[in-house]
């Protein structure tokens, strides 16, 4: 069986080092907001280029935090997409707004930023790009809009750490980029585990505070918050990771184009990069004819696939309330859409008895 995702083999490959950093975090006692999350918080704002990063418990929290600290709130109106997990529309419905739907660009399957400014009204208070699947969004397009209309940018880049726009990485455009360290994720932790950058003081006071029960001085609170904070034993793990990070997200590119090129010729529409971009391959998700029998086949060859997402936000029950609306490309790719093993430590010659199956139950 060639799973979607092997997480055992990353694991092999560093278990002292990730054994070690965990027998640490246990010795030293301190399990909260300890040295390892600060260590976390600083390499990765390096990274990323911004000027402050925050741990927070995990992605959903991330863009939760990121609409709470901007004022985000009943009444208002986030552009977004339906074609990304329901955690996106989730934390816009927790702080008492609504979500507003564009339609996808079907060659990225991204927000179509032609179709952002349609969409903005007096109720519009930000726009919340998703870079799925670690390709980028168009950024230049919706900073653009954004200042032009006075509007808050939140990035959602649960799916692409490290992935680049014009050279700059995602989560350093917005006024808040939201990371997620979910196990599955490029970097990925033992449990649930987020951050948001910013390169605002005041957002990242703000989210700091809020993060801890609304309390910058322990026990004294000035606000209603949440208790969201990277927990110490994960901040380890990521740690040890975040070495390996750029190693790994090109070990993923490199098992993309040796996809794309195994499928040259064939049914199988491959992901497209757009110019001025560094996907990061979170998925590799390809579109296919008959794409439902197309997965069971796969299955009985011993072959795993995921279809991300079989049903968009906008026909879930959870958004029943919300104004219908006509979003046919999105529509369209939930149909055919279907998501490839992927990860840094998949093997050649299982990506080409993974391509060549296809190809042969196409023909």
């Amino acid at each position: 069986m060639i799973p979607i995702l092997d997480l055992k083999r990353q694991y092999e490959s560093i278990k002292n080092e990730i054994n070690s950093a965990l027998y640490d975090v246990a010795e030293s006692g301190k399990y909260i907001l300890g040295p390892n999350v600060k260590k976390l918080e600083q390499d990765i704002a390096e990274y990323l280029d911004t000027k402050h990063t925050i741990g927070v418990a995990s992605g959903t929290d991330a863009l939760h935090l990121a609409l709470m600290a901007l004022g985000v709130g009943p009444g208002d109106e986030v552009i977004t997409v339906s074609f990304t997990f329901v955690a996106t529309t989730e934390a816009i419905g927790m702080v008492g707004a609504d979500p507003v739907f564009v339609d996808i660009n079907p060659d990225t399957f991204n927000m179509d930023v032609n179709l952002i400014e349609a969409q903005i009204t007096d109720k519009t208070k930000a726009i919340l790009p998703v870079h799925l699947y670690g390709q980028p969004c168009e950024m230049d397009k919706i900073m653009e809009l954004a200042e032009k209309h006075n509007l808050y940018v939140i990035e959602d880049c649960a799916q692409a750490f490290g992935a680049e726009y014009k050279g700059k990485k995602v989560g350093s455009f917005g006024h808040c980029g939201c990371f997620s360290f979910f196990p599955s994720k490029n970097l990925g932790c033992m449990g649930d585990g987020g951050l948001v950058s910013t390169n605002s003081d005041e957002i990242n006071d703000k989210i700091r505070c809020l993060r801890a029960h609304g309390a910058k001085v322990k026990y004294y609170h000035d606000e209603l918050g949440v208790n969201s904070r990277l927990d110490e034993m994960q901040a380890a793990v990521l740690n040890v990771k975040f070495k390996y990070i750029d190693r790994w997200n090109e070990a993923r590119r490199q098992a993309a184009y040796r996809y794309n090129k195994f499928f040259e010729g064939s049914e199988v529409v491959a992901p497209v990069e757009i110019d001025n971009i560094k996907a990061v391959y979170h998925q590799y998700t390809v579109k296919v004819p008959d794409r439902d029998d197309m997965q069971n086949k796969l299955k009985e060859a011993g072959i795993g696939t995921m279809i991300y997402y079989p049903v968009p936000l906008h026909k879930q029950k959870v958004h029943a309330h919300l104004k219908p609306v006509s979003l046919p490309e999105t529509e369209k790719c939930t149909e055919t859409v279907l998501s490839l093993p992927i990860f840094p430590e998949l093997k050649e010659d299982e990506q080409k008895y993974i391509a060549e199956t296809i190809i042969n139950l196409l023909k």
